[in-house]
């Protein structure tokens, strides 16, 4: 079992339940998905960069991303629809659990300046957004073989009603906020 998922079970729903006075133990928010989105607006001029992209994003996430296709045509990004420009993979269960212990305990301490993550990045329903600069911060990305940086979105959603119980969960596993 995950270290962070037993961290979960043990410690953070009793805290939780402790916090917010819920009923039972299934009123308890979880981290339910987790999706890795990386935009390659300049695979339009080369496809080369999108292969780049969609190999570094499946040695962060450790499955094979989904090619993302335009939704319209744009005429001054000449961009026609159904080009492909960026990947995004979803995560659950157990990969979820390892790349969410990897990203707190790994990944985020290694950003230059680093001083916590935004706390403001609720959407109103509980699922957290982050946006990462470069992709070199995460320990499977070989700095020799990166042609180049790119960064990626983050979005955490859980089953929370509100972002106050969602920034709590998050806390709790270890999440690294603003003070």
């Amino acid at each position: 079992m995950n270290r962070l998922k037993e961290q979960y079970s043990n410690d953070v729903v009793n805290s939780l339940m402790e916090k917010f006075d819920y009923e039972s133990v299934m009123e308890v928010p979880k981290v339910d998905k987790i999706v890795l989105n990386m935009g390659v607006g300049d695979a339009v001029a080369n496809s080369r960069n999108l292969e780049n992209a969609v190999n570094e994003l499946t040695l962060i996430a450790g499955q094979k991303p989904v090619v993302t296709r335009a939704k319209k045509s744009v005429a001054s990004f000449r961009l026609r629809e159904g080009m492909p420009i960026g990947a995004k993979v979803t995560l659950r269960g157990a990969r979820m659990y390892d790349f969410l212990d990897k990203l707190v305990s790994v990944s985020l301490p290694r950003v230059r300046d680093f001083r916590g993550v935004n706390k403001n990045s609720f959407d109103g329903r509980g699922n957290y957004t982050l946006g990462v600069r470069e992709q070199l911060i995460f320990p499977e990305i070989n700095y020799d073989d990166v042609s180049k940086v790119r960064g990626l979105d983050i979005v955490i959603v859980t089953t929370a009603d509100t972002d106050e119980e969602a920034r709590e969960l998050l806390a709790e596993l270890g999440m690294p906020f603003q003070k």
